[in-house]
């Protein structure tokens, strides 16, 4: 049997052992999100950072969920191994990685008073979260007395005031906020949130002055594909590394992190001082907007459709003619026409995307990128579909297709991951209407366009896309995906 990660043994494990002894450094950041993602970004930068400069400092990980990691990752002393994979320059690139950047992970559900006591920490400077899009959001009957509140702003909002309180309003002892969710101005929403919070609890001038003043909640952009536990691998991975991992974490090589903010704290927290792409701007909505509508704009496209196509992985859709072809019309006929800037730069970055996709070492399911797609949906494609629809006055093929196969993802899918309240709004509506005809498809149609807190607009009033969106899905119940698919990826092509 394999050694566990975080059991050395006598023959030569140097990397583990140095590993162990990292208890020593500061935690200087707390990291709301013990997930794929942020260990192996945020985390794996951090553990660069720690190596090629004076920085010194770990991550102590929260878990923003009841259910999570924080056993696995507590029982393995938060180590763990990443493993990055890819081609460079026509060269097969591995980089496998002992990450000793994190310290531990707390469940705040069950540790609540470990948790807090975060916020008295004194060399803690910085807060990274990733949520899922779902998390930065308002809910309503938070309370500043819950352990802990259900959201994650009020999470945030009561351990600051912990903080403002323990210090006594130190303007030194401000935090630096740096979430990596996928919305638009992340950092402002949450800013927005907290002061909202703080404002229903009545936490006091002084207080909120100290959040606006003396924190920073910065936007950023977040780009690297990680698929996570490389499962059908994990064992050959394990015997080459010579000890069991069951925190194995896959992701591509390519990295960028793009933090928008009026103050660099690029000297504090030295990223590029370690030869990471990191960048710090002042405006960073070109990157965001390429990269939101165009990489994820791409995979919540088609990733519903080929799911119930049939496909497992991304790859596996690049390398499917049928599932090819209608990225392909989806992307550079729809998301990118809808777009402004150099058409030329758009359409290199998407070609780019598409190789990144294609990685033979990348395994990303499927499965995996459903996880919230009604969320997903409103901040990478609608913007593509409406903005077509208001340049060119019409419905776009591919973009109406996909929405159509998302709402047929959600019925009597138990592999759909989602807000439990959309979730319990489908089943509500397809225990409705039962029958797959043309009428109920339209039923269905309506009903979910026309939910104004989903998609922030009621979309049936958009002309001719409720009438499009209930055909695509009407073909794909008569149908089935395997006909209507390839139907809607090869209309208009030449025979």
């Amino acid at each position: 049997m394999l050694p566990s990660i975080f059991i050395p043994e006598e023959r030569d494990m140097k990397s583990i052992n140095e590993a162990c002894r990292t208890v020593s450094r500061p935690e200087k950041i707390l990291q709301f999100g013990e997930g794929n993602f942020l260990r192996a970004f945020a985390d794996w930068m951090l553990d660069i950072v720690n190596e090629k400069t004076d920085f010194n400092g770990n991550a102590v990980l929260i878990q923003p969920l009841e259910q999570g990691m924080a056993e696995m990752i507590n029982s393995q002393q938060g180590l763990y191994t990443t493993v990055l994979r890819g081609v460079q320059n026509g060269k097969t690139v591995c980089d496998k990685r002992t990450i000793t950047s994190v310290s531990r992970c707390i469940n705040p559900y069950h540790e609540y008073d470990e948790y807090m006591k975060c916020a008295d920490n004194p060399d803690l400077r910085f807060i990274i979260s990733n949520t899922t899009e779902a998390g930065i959001a308002w809910l309503d009957g938070c309370k500043a007395d819950d352990k802990p509140p259900a959201s994650f702003p009020a999470k945030v909002t009561q351990f600051l005031y912990r903080r403002y309180t323990t210090f006594k309003g130190s303007k030194e002892k401000g935090l630096v906020f740096i979430p990596c969710e996928l919305i638009d101005k992340n950092g402002d929403h949450l800013h927005e949130y907290v002061l909202r919070h703080a404002k229903e609890w009545k936490l006091g001038d002084a207080f909120i002055s100290w959040v606006e003043n003396d924190c920073w909640f910065c936007n950023s952009l977040v780009d690297r594909i990680v698929p996570g536990y490389p499962r059908q691998e994990a064992e050959e991975l394990c015997k080459e590394l010579d000890y069991k991992d069951n925190l194995l974490d896959a992701a591509e090589i390519f990295h960028l992190w793009v933090i928008e903010s009026k103050k660099n704290f690029s000297d504090e927290f030295p990223h590029a001082k370690a030869g990471l792409n990191v960048i710090w701007t002042e405006d960073m909505s070109f990157y965001r907007t390429r990269k939101v509508r165009i990489l994820n704009g791409t995979h919540t496209m088609f990733v519903p459709a080929a799911f119930q196509y049939g496909l497992e992985t991304v790859e596996e859709s690049i390398h499917d003619k049928n599932t090819m072809a209608l990225i392909n019309k989806g992307l550079f006929e729809e998301i990118i026409p809808s777009m402004d800037g150099d058409k030329d730069m758009l359409t290199q970055y998407a070609k780019d995307v598409l190789e990144r996709f294609a990685n033979p070492y990348i395994r990303h399911l499927l499965e995996s990128i459903t996880l919230n797609s009604v969320s997903k949906f409103k901040t990478r494609d609608l913007p593509s579909l409406t903005g077509y629809m208001d340049k060119f006055g019409k419905v776009p093929e591919v973009l109406s297709f996909s929405l159509a196969a998302l709402i047929s993802f959600y019925r009597k899918n138990e592999k759909a991951k989602e807000d439990p309240a959309v979730l319990s709004h489908f089943e509500m509506l397809f225990e409705a209407h039962p029958s797959l005809d043309k009428a109920t498809a339209e039923a269905v149609t309506a009903d979910i366009l026309s939910q104004t807190d989903w998609w922030g607009e009621d979309l049936t009033k958009r002309a001719g896309l409720a009438e499009k969106v209930s055909s695509h899905l009407a073909d794909i119940w008569s149908k089935g995906m395997k006909k209507a698919l390839p139907d809607v990826a090869c209309k208009g092509c030449e025979k």
